[in-house]
């Protein structure tokens, strides 16, 4: 288990004081799994140019400093890809990006069709594999562009998520899904696993979808490492589910007790037992959705006020920002940068 220190805050903010903001650029391709384009963006450590904008802002989160369209900095780079959670988006974790880019890494990340804010298909959404197709596509897209392809260091290839992307992370990596034990999972915990909960309101059902195509194998060769937080689908796995999974893999959870959500509690669910090679990254106080952006002081109210999801109410002593930092620490260490 890897303990990140509590000055990581301040270790990052040190680093990157002088930096320019983040280098962004809109990313669109065809995705023929799905019948239309995938939408999504680039961010980059920028070497002028571009102009200054404030990303992903809204009444309720904090945006962050970019630089769209800017030049990207000379040199190779490892390349993370990033999958957002059920219902997220890339903006909601655009802090994220923004901030590995400003360490010196490539993010691509990806609004994935029927499981994105404001494209939302629960039953079609639960085809976890149609997010693999999406960032290999992605990652195709990159590749193929000229800049690109120089600038990217093939030796470091990150897939990274959070919630069902830390799933979509993990598949990419070479974890294969295991239907009956999911399905077990949601029979066992019913509502008390919000997941399963969302499925049985929503009148989804896990019988609905292909068994083989669920424990399909997803892997793609050029990733080198995974970085999954708090992921999902994850109760059921077997060691044999595991057998294909890289040896570079991390598994990062939030809170501790009560504040930890079931459906991505991975300590409960067994997954360090089948995959041993993991470092786990263990950050409490915190909650699930401590990895969203920080909150606007008016933000949970407005919240309350829509009866939308609490997203930002963290556990007593949580510094939301001091979580993000050591996301990013962790996230920095491992590409080596």
């Amino acid at each position: 288990m890897t303990l990140l220190p509590k000055t990581a805050f301040a270790l990052m903010v040190a680093s990157t004081a002088a930096a320019d903001p983040a280098g962004m650029r809109d990313l669109s391709f065809d995705a023929p799994h799905h019948g239309r384009p995938v939408t999504g963006a680039i961010y980059y450590p920028a070497a002028g140019g571009g102009s200054a904008e404030t990303y992903a802002e809204n009444p309720v989160f904090i945006g962050m400093p970019i630089l769209k369209d800017a030049k990207m900095a000379e040199g190779k780079h490892p390349l993370v890809l990033l999958s957002h959670g059920m219902g997220g988006h890339i903006r909601s974790l655009g802090w994220l990006s923004t901030a590995l880019a400003d360490s010196g890494a490539i993010v691509v990340a990806v609004n994935h069709p029927n499981s994105t804010w404001g494209d939302f298909d629960l039953a079609e959404g639960l085809k976890h594999w149609t997010r693999t197709q999406d960032v290999r596509l992605a990652l195709d897209t990159v590749l193929a562009d000229p800049e690109l392809n120089g600038r990217i260091d093939p030796a470091r290839i990150m897939a990274a998520g959070f919630s069902y992307g830390g799933w979509t992370a993990l598949s990419l990596g070479g974890l294969n899904g295991n239907h009956a034990g999911y399905v077990a999972h949601c029979e066992t915990y019913g509502e008390a696993s919000s997941h399963c909960a969302d499925l049985l309101h929503g009148n989804a059902g896990l019988e609905d979808v292909s068994e083989a195509q669920w424990n399909g194998d997803y892997s793609d060769a050029r990733i080198t490492s995974v970085f999954a937080m708090d992921p999902g689908l994850i109760w059921g796995i077997t060691e044999e589910d595991a057998a294909g999974l890289t040896g570079d893999v991390t598994l990062m959870s939030f809170g501790e007790g009560d504040s930890r959500l079931l459906a991505t509690d991975f300590d409960i669910a067994g997954l360090p037992t089948v995959v041993p090679q993991a470092d786990i990254v263990r950050i409490a106080p915190a909650a699930h959705f401590s990895v969203l952006p920080l909150c606007k002081p008016k933000g949970a109210a407005i919240l309350k006020e829509e009866n939308d999801d609490p997203v930002c109410t963290d556990p007593e002593g949580t510094d939301r920002a001091a979580v993000h930092a050591r996301i990013v620490a962790a996230m920095v260490g491992k590409l080596g940068l």
